[in-house]
């Protein structure tokens, strides 16, 4: 039997093979179809397939000669793309047969399914069609026709990069060894490889038939790939709306081999995730969501929402989190996200502020906002926080621990309650973030990234920040401790360290050691001098969105904080010198 839960299986009979088939969820709703790639079997897919049974009716088969389909005589000749539309238009005639339906297909699964969205006797058949670590093979083929034909040191790069990313493809061609491989060692160890190169986690999946699956699909490469390679189709247009998502850290295929893939589809959405190869069991709540929203949009007849950010591709769909979002830094991060087409959570202890960023966001392109009152030096707020969003809006993917509040004065004038304040918004405030939001995208297993808002009083000391710049340091180094011990997990943690940044944290700063009226006028005076440095929050806010996309560890914002940290590295003399000098108050 079938390892999907809850799913009701048939047998499909086509061209000489017996299919296995599961389906899930209400037959009713629009079918979507998930097509596994190799060494895979319809398995593959089970936490994506149960993710999606709730919307749709969805269908899930092994390709023949994988899982518990039979394998065709003789094997030679037997896995043409010819032989597989076959097969795909046999399974959705018997599971769908009066509506078309949305086709996803990962690894060869994809190879395939570009060929069922191009051919001209599936048309009407499909509704959608999202790609996964898979090209055309008549793509691929033109896109290696057009770097040989006009060469330069670009596209020759390109040529050998995805020549050595490919290395597996010329040793499935060799006879026999494969076959031999895949029955002995390399089938019995594959399930650790999988653990420890893909960070695959342990569970029924791969299926036994793993060895006999690897052995078979070794055909799909030799029927197929040096045919179409040499004589690609010239008319291999898709016929349906195209999402491609494309798995950043893909050991195989390189993101270049989809640089022209616009000519070749009528509507093209491009996403992306920081993962490696094997995404429908390492990502499947992002994937489950993409493919809803593709699907769905697909199925009303209108295109999927544009979001017009620099990084849409990457952020489009993702749950980010801003504490601090009632203004400055925190607000200006939220509205970035936003217009990446992400869904924004906004933490302010301000009601009335995170509502308005909320609504900004929505403005800027976010599918969805929220506004989320909560003070984070507060625990107990805080895990409630954490309780309510999981439950509501789901884990998150980008946690911004941005809330701080500013407080200058010399270290003796600085009260243990001024110090208490500080410590509590500026360093707790980022404790309870991490371990809560952060606990729950560990326990989740599907890669996450936190950002901590230091500042470059990090690594600037100073003789009238005592306070403030020790709990910025303190930002900083957790940060570094944290990478450490979350980037086996895949999340990444980045601490943001700003220099002089134009934000009202300097008219709501706090001065030890003087009276109502001169806090008032340093307060003044201070925002002065920041609004004529006029360095804006939106500058802070694109370096946040650039960070987590190249998963950078520290980023000085500013060019004095740039100054500062080198100085920090190689002149920690000169810093110290900086640090006697009287601020301009």
């Amino acid at each position: 039997m079938t390892t999907l839960k809850g799913a009701r299986e048939r047998w499909v009979r086509t061209g000489g093979v017996e299919l296995c088939v599961a389906e899930l969820g209400d037959p009713r709703q629009p079918t979507v179809v998930l097509v596994h790639g190799y060494p895979d079997s319809k398995e593959v897919w089970s936490e994506v397939a149960e993710r999606l049974a709730g919307r749709f009716h969805v269908v899930l088969y092994d390709v023949r000669g994988h899982g518990r389909s039979t394998a065709p005589r003789p094997l030679r000749g037997g896995f043409t793309l010819e032989k597989l539309t076959d097969d795909f238009l046999a399974v959705v005639d018997a599971v769908s047969p009066d509506r078309p339906v949305h086709l996803v297909g990962h690894d060869w699964g994809s190879v395939q399914s570009w060929e069922f969205v191009t051919v001209r006797r599936t048309e009407g058949r499909i509704a959608s069609f999202t790609s996964m670590s898979g090209p055309s093979l008549d793509h691929f083929g033109h896109w290696i026709d057009r770097r040989l034909k006009r060469p330069t040191p670009r596209r020759v790069g390109q040529l050998l990069g995805q020549g050595a990313k490919s290395w597996y493809v010329y040793l499935l061609h060799t006879p026999a060894l494969p076959e031999l491989a895949w029955r002995g060692p390399l089938g019995r160890r594959w399930p650790k490889i999988l653990r420890r190169v893909e960070k695959v986690p342990g569970s029924d999946y791969p299926t036994s038939s793993l060895p006999e699956d690897a052995a078979h699909g070794t055909w799909l490469y030799r029927d197929n790939v040096r045919a179409r390679l040499r004589r690609p189709r010239t008319d291999a247009y898709a016929h349906a709306p195209v999402q491609l998502i494309t798995p950043l850290q893909d050991a195989f295929l390189s993101e270049k081999l989809y640089d022209d893939l616009e000519r070749w589809t009528p509507q093209l959405v491009r996403r992306t995730l920081p993962a490696q190869h094997w995404i429908p069991r390492t990502r499947p709540d992002q994937l489950a969501a993409w493919i809803t929203e593709f699907a769905t949009a697909a199925e009303g007849g209108r295109p999927v929402p544009a979001a017009t950010g620099r990084y849409a591709d990457r952020y489009g769909g993702r749950l980010v989190l801003v504490t601090g979002a009632g203004s400055g830094i925190g607000r200006a991060t939220a509205l970035a996200f936003a217009e990446a087409g992400a869904r924004v959570v906004a933490v302010d202890r301000d009601a009335e502020a995170a509502a308005r960023t909320a609504e900004l966001s929505r403005q800027a392109g976010a599918p969805a906002a929220w506004a989320e009152p909560a003070d984070v030096s507060d625990e107990q707020a805080m895990e409630k926080l954490a309780e309510k969003v999981a439950a509501e809006y789901g884990v998150v993917d980008v946690l911004v621990n941005n809330a701080g509040i500013g407080l200058s004065g010399s270290f003796f004038d600085t009260t243990p309650e001024d110090w208490k304040k500080v410590l509590d918004v500026n360093v707790w405030g980022v404790i309870h973030g991490c371990r809560l939001f952060g606990r729950q995208m560990a326990e989740r297993a599907q890669g996450g990234h936190i950002v901590n808002i230091a500042s470059a009083a990090a690594y600037q000391p100073s003789k009238a920040l005592p306070a403030y710049s020790t709990s910025k340091a303190a930002v900083l180094m957790l940060s570094e401790c944290l990478r450490a011990e979350l980037a086996g997990q895949g999340i990444g943690v980045t601490a943001i360290c700003p220099g002089f940044v134009n934000t009202n944290i300097t008219s709501t700063a706090r001065f030890a050691g003087v009276d109502a009226e001169e806090e008032k006028r340093r307060q003044q005076r201070t925002a002065r001098l920041y609004g004529l440095r006029n360095y804006p929050p939106e500058k802070v806010a694109a370096a946040i969105l650039r960070a987590v996309a190249r998963n950078e560890a520290v980023v000085p914002v500013t060019p004095e904080a740039r100054v500062f940290h080198a100085l920090s590295r190689f002149s920690p003399r000169a810093l110290r010198r900086l640090a006697r000098m009287e601020p301009p108050l």
